[in-house]
């Protein structure tokens, strides 16, 4: 939890009584490899903060292909804050990308931090600005050669790409998996 706290006090400040009366509304959970957060065609009642491991932002195309859009790693937010606070259902799946440990907070212990704590809407606007600006954060530019969107990638997540399994990468970039290993291999 001590995680969490170091990334509200970046937003704002809050006393040890308003610490605690958050962390009791927290749960730490476990999301093996692989499993979802969060999946489309549900409505999302749950927001998650990665305290180890990384989840992708993930939907399937008209030609039903898999297409990875972002990562978000440790010390960030996880969570479709759209659906969330419509109440609608989803077109992404967040799913761990890696082993991951979360601490979730459900849909009504979220909102009672907002009822209870005076300043924790503008800690919290600031906490989902940087959330959202992380879930829309450009893709490669797919008119660039695979290359340069690969290098283009290891700039922007230089811890990502040793921790992530190759085909995620391969569907971030646009690219197959026997390509992405190609590049790696000449680079």
């Amino acid at each position: 939890m001590e995680e969490f706290k170091q990334y509200i006090l970046q937003f704002g400040n809050l006393n040890e009584q308003q610490f605690s009366f958050i962390q009791s509304k927290a749960e730490m959970i476990n999301l093996k490899k692989d499993e979802y957060f969060s999946e489309a065609g549900w409505i999302p009642k749950r927001v998650s903060f990665i305290v180890d491991g990384i989840i992708r932002g993930c939907y399937y195309n008209n030609k039903g292909e898999e297409i990875t859009r972002c990562f978000i790693d440790e010390n960030n937010l996880s969570f479709d804050y759209i659906n969330f606070e419509a109440a609608t259902a989803s077109s992404e799946y967040l799913q761990a990308a890696t082993d991951c440990r979360l601490i979730v907070f459900s849909k009504d212990d979220w909102e009672e931090i907002s009822h209870t704590i005076v300043n924790w809407d503008n800690i919290k606007n600031k906490m989902l600005q940087k959330c959202m600006y992380q879930k829309s954060r450009k893709g490669p530019v797919i008119s660039q050669d695979a290359t340069t969107r690969y290098l283009e990638f290891l700039k922007n997540f230089p811890s990502l790409a040793n921790r992530i399994p190759l085909a995620y990468i391969a569907s971030y970039l646009g690219v197959t998996q026997q390509s992405l290993s190609r590049i790696r291999k000449n680079i």
